[in-house]
């Protein structure tokens, strides 16, 4: 709820701090002393449009902050950390600055924030009714939903059943349209994929297989190239022919046997000894590798490399269609088999989906015309209840009409349209809200429509703007007494010209105009005791200190206290 409002430089209000709290706040004031810019400033904070009209004469912006008593963990707290801000021990605090060029900007929980922010905690924070703002029941889907509402506990399990129902309708429905959709195109892909795993069966490729190919080519090619070089090698490490030159293998031995001989007189020539016996071993086996080496070339060069060639043939072509590279066709022959198997299952599911298709909305029609039933009991109770408010809000002979009527098809919320309509006076063509009743008359409904869903609300706080426009008297007193009833579960804040309904609130605020300046210039004042008396003497007779109008304000008072029908 709200706890307080400060506002600074809003139309006619230089600077004011409306003290709120639980209950019923009744905000009063002189013809001109700005009233509805409480409402004005609580819009502000709400998102609602900035004019800079809006800003007093004089003043370079209009600032609106807003202190709001809200859970620690729900929705509100939720969106206000979503957007930066904190919730500080259960309080909130919001600020509207609107610049008199019409710039605005939002603060919400210490941090600046899109004014859309505020829009959004609107929904779970106030209701507003008035002549001139937004219905809160507008639209066909809220009125929807206050039916709901009213069902209660029942009604709430059969949506619930109904839309699993729904849901599962749907989605099977939607899944066997994607498959009977794309038949042909299913298809020709399971009939691409059995022409590719045969394929890539057929030459069984090996991860790694076409480098190592490549290898082989690379070296069967240059095989004369390599025979001659590795020749040569060996004959110089260790050639077979004695005559000429002698090779490196005994010139290493002939080193060695040279240094061993002497060895013995000097140390160092013994490491040295060692090392020419490595070398001469190291030679030996090199000589050893280059004569297998040419072993291995005495094959049949010519038709290995054949062999090589035709299996680098087949990789490529795997290569080509299934590519890019040989390991991207082999995954193809692992998740292809597997896709495969499931477009072969299609005329399996095909006929399982078309089953569960038919039973799935036979019982979501089932769950839909359980919960039109339960609907229409709820809409003809709402319906009777708000019927007997506004009767006794000076609108006898109207009735709220609550119309039940069947959609096209099913939807996610049954088969149901919902409408609330308004029927003027007896014997008259319902209408639905918002159209065929004065700016009074409709918020007039909207009390009755909320004191009869208070139950079920879970909205903390209502705005009413001119509730009791056009009426007065015995009506006047009936919509004060509505008005407390509403108080008991909510935080409710009236703009009222009349004492018959201020009489009822646990708050009283004036709006007080100050016209001893050179600009007009309202504050609020919170009312109590004597001031309160004469407050609601000027309503009564608009004289604060008529003797008859003070003594009917005391009997109004004590009336609203003891709770006694006047």
């Amino acid at each position: 709820m709200i706890e307080e409002i400060g506002i600074r430089d809003l139309g006619v209000i230089g600077r004011a701090t409306l003290p709120l709290g639980p209950g019923f706040t009744a905000v009063t004031g002189e013809t001109g002393a700005g009233k509805t810019m409480v409402v004005s400033a609580l819009g502000l904070l709400l998102g609602q449009r900035a004019d800079g009209g809006a800003v007093r004469s004089g003043s370079s912006q209009a600032v609106v902050d807003g202190r709001w008593s809200v859970p620690d963990d729900g929705a509100v707290a939720e969106r206000v950390r979503d957007a930066g801000g904190d919730v500080d021990d259960g309080e909130l605090y919001v600020s509207r600055i609107v610049s008199s060029e019409g710039r605005s900007r939002a603060v919400v929980g210490g941090r600046g924030a899109p004014v859309g922010v505020l829009g959004d905690l609107a929904e779970h924070l106030v209701v507003v009714h008035g002549q001139s703002e937004q219905i809160r029941l507008k639209s066909q889907t809220a009125q929807r939903d206050a039916v709901d509402a009213h069902g209660g506990a029942a009604l709430a399990d059969a949506l619930v059943s109904y839309r699993t129902a729904f849901e599962s309708w749907r989605a099977a429905e939607t899944e066997l349209a994607a498959i009977t959709g794309d038949r042909d195109a299913r298809l020709a892909e399971a009939d691409a994929l059995r022409t590719a795993i045969d394929e890539i069966e057929a030459v069984a490729p090996q991860p790694g297989e076409d480098a190592e190919l490549d290898a082989t080519a690379e070296r069967l090619t240059n095989a004369e190239d390599l025979r001659l070089a590795a020749g040569l090698a060996h004959e110089v490490l260790s050639s077979e022919n004695v005559e000429g030159a002698p090779d490196v293998l005994t010139l290493v031995e002939e080193a060695r046997r040279q240094v061993d001989h002497v060895a013995r007189h000097d140390p160092e020539l013994a490491s040295i000894a060692e090392l020419l016996t490595d070398i001469s071993v190291q030679v030996g086996e090199t000589s050893q590798r280059l004569s297998s080496y040419l072993g291995s070339l005495d094959a049949d060069v010519a038709r290995e490399l054949e062999i090589v060639q035709a299996r680098r043939a087949d990789l490529g072509m795997l290569v080509r269609k299934y590519g890019p590279t040989l390991d991207d066709a082999i995954l193809l022959l692992d998740q292809g088999s597997r896709r495969l198997m499931e477009l072969d299952g299609d005329d399996d599911r095909v006929e399982q989906l078309t089953r569960d298709v038919a039973d799935f909305e036979a019982s979501a029609v089932e769950k839909a015309a359980l919960v039109t039933e339960l609907r229409r009991a709820a809409g003809a109770d709402l319906a009777a209840r708000v019927s007997a408010e506004l009767s006794a809000l000076a609108m006898g002979g109207a009735e709220l009409v609550v119309e039940v009527s069947p959609r096209d098809e099913l939807g996610h919320s049954g088969a149901d349209r919902v409408e609330l309509l308004l029927r003027p006076h007896s014997g008259s063509e319902p209408r639905p809200l918002g159209r065929g009743a004065s700016g009074g008359e409709l918020s007039r409904v909207m009390l009755a429509i909320e004191v009869v869903m208070a139950a079920s609300s879970d909205v903390p706080t209502f705005v009413f703007d001119e509730v009791d426009a056009g009426v007065g008297g015995s009506a006047a007193i009936e919509i004060g007494r509505r008005l407390a009833t509403l108080a008991e579960r909510a935080q409710v804040i009236v703009v009222t010209h009349l004492a018959q309904v201020a009489a009822f609130a646990t708050n009283h605020l004036r709006v007080v105009k100050d016209a001893s300046g050179a600009v007009t210039e309202s504050s609020v004042q919170q009312l109590s005791g004597d001031e309160r008396v004469a407050e609601m003497a000027r309503l009564l007779s608009g004289l604060p200190d008529s003797e008859s109008g003070l003594e009917h304000a005391r009997e109004l008072l004590a009336m609203a206290a003891s709770g006694s029908r006047a």
